[in-house]
Parts: structure tokens; sequence; C-alpha cells
């Protein structure tokens, strides 16, 4: 099935288990948070995806397009704060919100009502501080099952204090208590073509290849040839990017192909010294 990020939400949820529990008495006030810069495209959909969530804050870094008016006209509140990396953002917004629940997404996510409906049972019903949710990722317009992008559990979800973020890309969770995994999925509609997703490899390829340098670490002549073939077997074979058909083979490529570029920029990096 190929889908837009602006079509309506499917009728469905892939491997949806129905939350049919009674709640308790009290329920705990939830908060979805969407963190964002420029994202007119994707925020009203974004929006009317989590409508049933308590609240629906956008944490905007001071967009340049129409992302706070089309929030704003979306029925979500929306609060300003500079950017600086993920990590502040994300601890910048929990200092602010005053709710029981945070339920960070990104504003190319889309919620369903089943996760809705799980989400409400388990922040009522469970002791855990922190849930990881699966994502169902299309890439390129195709929903990929395999390859690495399934189940992509996404530490999302937290109890209000209890959580703090650090490292300022690919951005880490603590949780100050147990975390368990929800069954239901976002939905993210990740890389829109194939020159989004080149020039968001390539940034990661960087970060990834300086944390090496930070960490001592020097390219070696086999490094170019073994990595990226252990991450085209690792994609492909170990986690059945073949599944995935043409589309698999294509992001294993693709994968490898920026392994070999991670080492290549490592090398740069300490040239550059």
């Amino acid at each position: 099935m190929t889908v837009t990020a602006n079509q309506p939400l499917p009728q469905w949820a892939p491997a949806a288990t129905a939350v049919t529990a009674e709640l308790t008495a009290v329920t705990a006030e939830l908060t979805a948070v969407i963190l964002t810069f420029n994202e007119a495209a994707h925020i009203q959909a974004c929006i009317a995806s989590l409508e049933w969530a308590d609240r629906v804050v956008v944490f905007d870094s001071y967009s340049q397009d129409e992302t706070a008016a089309l929030a704003t006209a979306a029925g979500a509140e929306v609060m300003q704060n500079p950017f600086e990396n993920y990590a502040q953002q994300r601890n910048a917004a929990l200092d602010r919100i005053h709710t029981d629940w945070v339920f960070f997404v990104d504003a190319d996510e889309r919620g369903t009502a089943v996760l809705g409906n799980e989400i409400r049972h388990v922040i009522n019903n469970r002791p855990e501080r922190g849930w990881r949710v699966p994502r169902h990722n299309y890439i390129f317009g195709k929903l990929t099952r395999a390859t690495g992008w399934y189940p992509d559990y996404q530490l999302r979800l937290f109890k209000q204090g209890h959580v703090r973020y650090e490292r300022p890309v690919h951005e880490i969770a603590n949780v100050d208590g147990d975390i368990g995994a929800l069954e239901n999925s976002l939905l993210h509609y990740n890389y829109r073509d194939t020159a989004h997703f080149h020039a968001k490899q390539r940034a990661y390829a960087n970060y990834e290849a300086s944390i090496l340098q930070a960490n001592g670490v020097r390219p070696r002549p086999h490094n170019y040839i073994l990595q990226p073939l252990r991450q085209f077997w690792w994609r492909f074979v170990t986690l059945k990017g073949y599944t995935d058909g043409g589309h698999g083979l294509r992001l294993s490529l693709y994968m490898a192909y920026y392994e070999w570029v991670k080492y290549r920029k490592l090398a740069w990096f300490w040239r550059k010294r």
C-alpha cells in the first residue's frame, strides 16, 4: 500500500490490539507534544490524528512558515522556544508543560484511535513511568515492514517529572522508573523521496563520524570494505530486508553506502586536525 502524508489516516492499524479494559475512576491528563520547525505541510494532519489526547501542544522553534498559525487554527496550543538541540528542546517542553503524562510526536507522524485507547489504558492502570511505541515507517510512500524500520521502537510516552533527555542528535531519554512497550503503532511518513533520504543520511553520517573521532577511533583500510558489507548483510539478511523486495534491497544498499561515507568522513576529520 502506498500513501502520502496528507491522505486521510487508514481505518486500520497494522497488528492492532483493541483495549477494552475499564479505566480507573480518576483518569490521568495526557498531553501530546509536537516539536516543530517549518512543518506547515504536516502539522494539521498530525494534530487531527491526536484528537484522543486531552491537550495537544505544538512546541515550535520560531518557524518561518505558517506552522504556528495552522496549529492554532487546528486547535492546538502553541509555545515558542529557541532551538539549540533536540535534547534541550524536549527538556524545555517538559519544563513548561504541566500535565500528568507527555506523549512526544513528530510532525511527520500520525496517531491512531487504537493507539490512543492503549495509551489511555496503560497510563491509568500500569505502574511503568515510560513507554516505547513501535512505528510503521512509510519510506518513499511505501510501508517498510523490515530492513530495520520495524518495529522501530521509540521511547515517547512519559509520566511527567520522571524523564530527562541528553545527547544533541538521536537524543536519549533517561527514565526514572520501569519502561514498558506498547503494541499499537505510530504511523511515520519518513523520507518523502530519495533526495530527502540522502540529505538526512549524510547528516547522520557526519554526526556519527564526529562521535567516533571524539572517542579516539581512527579509520583502518578494512573499515571501508567490511563495515559497508556488514551493514548490508545486517539490513538485508539479518533484519529480513529481502521481505521488502526491491524496496528493501535499495534501502540496504543505501545504508551500506552511508557506512562507507561515515568512515570516509572520519578520515577527513582526522586529516583536518
